[in-house]
């Protein structure tokens, strides 16, 4: 067929034409990274340069949050387990309007990192604990990157591109232009990637919908009903997508790249719109995805292929390599470029963030008073490292799912001293540490089979479904009661643990406090983290609830009508997907 005709002179499987649109990409991508490198002067333009508007903030937030892997883990599961599937990745949907809400204290903190934060609200010990943490973390979503990607690649070239050299030239290149540029290099290449990332994810969805003969012909195929369901009671049910979107929400703050997300925008209102806008955007893409994957699961029972023989991680890129290149030439070209675009753009902003957390968190304390150009070479340097440990684990993780929930549940375990520490003037540095530690130390508790069986012991372990058995694994916790046991142990002994330690000073306190209150004015220069700008004068806010030691402000008319508008983005796209499921026919 046409296919064979294609691959016939061809190389690795690919038309000369989707080679010419592969090399084209990448060769363009890196050398515009590249080029703005030459703005690069201080630590600043490196890790922070504050100068973008709604726009760039818009397809960065997009861009640094969106990649193949996700549409590979929805695929994932859409083909195992039905439209619930999605859920693997609108688990931030619920969370999505506060992006509105904590943009700007993000922004307001005037920070260079998140551990600075920790840093001001806590001590220095914390912030070292954040930056270890979140280091491991992005590693782990780095490598979680590359391996979606690699078997996205690997997929789409049918195993003519193998996943191990497809990560390879992946990382060389974000990494050659990512350690030129630094964190502006990745805003303005996101731009360009942002938009490939959009064609990426809805380039497949209308020839294999039109393949299979559009919603109606998915329906009259797959006749389990479970299949076409965004819950499934048991497995992906109302509890599960609940406890997944509070933990989301909860480590949302402590995703070391999220301060960038929020704070490298001229003002406030960009972050707020770029953090919540590029989310929006991400949540329809991932419509595609689940889409693309369940009209793929029509499309071999059609055919008659037992979908036993297909391999779930594969789904998105077999498909792509069956469609593509029979409606023209160059388009599995266009299709792998955007594939690049995506992931290259989520590790080029992590790739800036670990090297921040290292270079002005751990380095810059202990050697003090160096020049800046020497700060910005150790950041380079600590940018390689990084990633170095994001291939090791890449390469040692057996699939694309395995990766995603190793990834989902670190930023939680420090996220939830954000919180305490934003709402709680009662929290301390011993809290902290305890929560942290606590949180780890409970997730390892639930792996373990001693623990497991002790559970499934219980009287009431059935009636509560607290264990969990997938097909042809070892029985384990489920997962969303596995979240609220080390969330809420973590949370009450670090309030335990600050209640029986010294408070913090108010004057420290009433610093930290006072940094979230001021808008930021336009124009204004920061020359010092998390400290007010010379001619910002502290402002006072009403306050809703200050009993108990608490801290919660009155919000704005801005933030609660943004947060409403949110409320709203959500429900039309809840309700849009299910009017598709239901009701769509050939589209």
């Amino acid at each position: 067929m046409m296919r064979e005709a294609l691959n016939a002179g061809s190389m690795y499987g690919l038309h000369p034409i989707d080679i010419a649109a592969v090399v084209l990409y990448l060769a363009g991508i890196t050398a515009l990274g590249v080029w703005m490198a030459r703005k690069v002067r201080t630590t600043g333009d490196f890790f922070m340069p504050r100068r973008f508007g709604k726009t760039m903030m818009v397809t960065f937030a997009f861009g640094a949050g969106t990649a193949s892997d996700q549409a590979v883990s929805v695929a994932a599961e859409t083909f195992r387990s039905g439209l619930s599937g999605i859920w693997w990745q609108w688990l931030w949907l619920p969370a999505t309007p506060f992006y509105w809400l904590i943009a700007p204290i993000m922004r307001r903190f005037r920070a260079v990192t998140t551990a600075d934060v920790y840093t001001l609200r806590y001590n220095h010990s914390v912030a070292v604990l954040f930056a270890i943490v979140g280091i491991a973390g992005l590693a782990v979503k780095i490598g979680l990157l590359l391996k979606g990607s690699g078997v996205m690649i690997d997929s789409c070239t049918g195993g003519m591109i193998p996943a191990e050299w497809a990560i390879a030239v992946i990382t060389v290149l974000f990494v050659v232009y990512g350690t030129a540029g630094g964190l502006a290099a990745a805003i303005v290449t996101d731009f360009f990637q942002g938009i490939l990332t959009v064609l990426f994810s809805f380039m497949l969805l209308p020839f294999v919908l039109h393949a299979v003969g559009g919603m109606h012909g998915i329906r009259e195929t797959i006749r389990n009903p479970e299949m076409l369901s965004l819950v499934v009671p048991g497995e992906i049910g109302i509890f599960f997508v609940a406890m997944f979107a509070a933990q989301a929400l909860i480590g949302i703050v402590a995703q070391p790249f999220i301060m960038s997300v929020c704070a490298a925008g001229r003002t406030e209102m960009d972050g707020r719109v770029g953090f919540m806008v590029g989310n929006v955007v991400k949540r329809i893409c991932t419509i595609a995805w689940s889409l693309t994957a369940l009209a793929a699961v029509a499309w071999y029972m059609q055919r008659g292929t037992p979908l036993s023989e297909i391999t779930p991680d594969h789904v998105y890129g077999n498909v792509a390599r069956e469609f593509l290149p029979a409606v023209m030439p160059g388009l599995l070209g266009i299709f792998l470029a955007s594939l690049l675009a995506s992931v290259m753009s989520s590790c080029d902003a992590m790739m800036v963030s670990s090297s921040a957390l290292f270079t002005e968190n751990m380095y810059k304390p202990l050697l003090p008073g160096r020049s800046d150009g020497h700060y910005v070479l150790v950041g380079r340097l600590a940018a390689v490292g990084a990633v170095a440990g994001g291939i090791v684990f890449a390469y040692r993780v057996p699939d694309v799912v395995t990766a995603l929930m190793i990834w989902f549940r670190i930023a939680p375990m420090m996220g939830i001293a954000f919180w305490l520490g934003l709402f709680w003037r009662r929290a301390t540095p011993a809290g902290a540490w305890a929560v942290t530690l606590t949180g780890f130390a409970c997730w390892f508790l639930t792996t373990q089979s001693f623990f497991i069986g002790f559970v499934a012991r219980l009287p009431f372990a059935e009636a509560l479904q607290l264990i969990w058995q997938a097909p042809g694994k070892a029985p384990a916790i489920y997962e969303p009661w596995s979240i609220v046991f080390y969330t809420a142990t973590a949370l009450a002994t670090g309030i335990f643990v600050s209640l029986l330690t010294r408070p913090m000073p108010e004057e420290r306190l009433d610093r930290f406090y006072t940094l979230t209150r001021p808008p930021i004015v336009p124009g204004e220069r920061v020359t010092e983290s998390c400290r007010l700008p010379e001619g910002v004068a502290p402002v006072r806010r009403p306050m809703l609830v200050t009993a108990f030691g608490l801290e919660i402000p009155v919000p704005s008319r801005t933030s609660v009508l943004g947060f409403l508008a949110g409320w709203l983005a959500v429900a039309l796209l809840v309700g849009g997907f299910l009017l598709i499921i239901r009701t769509g026919h050939r589209l």
